[in-house]
């Protein structure tokens, strides 16, 4: 296959990768740039395809790979090695708010459900502290279908409540 032929198939191929590409990134933007940068690999790798085997398989194994570098890449610009004599990983991906701040939003959380009914509330912390719905129905001799609806309802009351921490509000 010629250089030529072997761009035209690529480039061909470019449109079909783009669904695989949003599924790694899970963003547009960061998914054309993943196709581009997929593609200018594939074109220079050019020499190291083997004619007959399958280009599209091809192209995507070349995307995942690059995908899974440049997610590493970013891990690793997010971690500080802190030098003292314990020798901590810190990952800098999520800042750190204002603990006041954040103490005072968790107590108006813990203020609302005490608010709620205790029909609600007790599943509801149940589920809160990873009890499955059919376990919460078992220990408090309800139907699966009873949880579900106070949980629901418990999570849209609070949501109510704490309307004004929604994130945009």
């Amino acid at each position: 296959m010629s250089a030529e032929e072997f761009k035209n198939a690529v480039i061909h191929l470019s449109g079909s990768l783009k669904p695989y590409a949003v599924s790694l990134t899970r963003d547009m933007r960061d998914a054309e740039d993943l196709m581009q940068e997929t593609i200018l690999k594939a074109l220079n790798s050019w020499s190291k395809y083997k004619h007959n085997t399958n280009l599209r398989a091809w192209l995507c194994t070349i995307m995942r790979n690059l995908f899974i570098n440049n997610y590493r890449k970013k891990v690793r610009q997010n971690t500080i090695v802190d030098t003292s004599e314990n020798l901590y990983l810190l990952n800098t991906s999520k800042t750190e708010e204002n603990k006041a701040m954040s103490e005072l939003i968790q107590e108006d959380i813990y203020k609302e459900i005490r608010k709620l009914p205790e029909g609600h509330r007790i599943p509801f912390i149940m589920c809160y502290k990873g009890y499955k719905y059919q376990e919460i129905a078992d220990e408090l001799d309800i139907p699966l279908g009873t949880v579900k609806s106070r949980i629901f309802l418990a999570r849209k009351q609070l949501g109510n409540s704490l309307g004004a921490y929604r994130k945009g509000a």
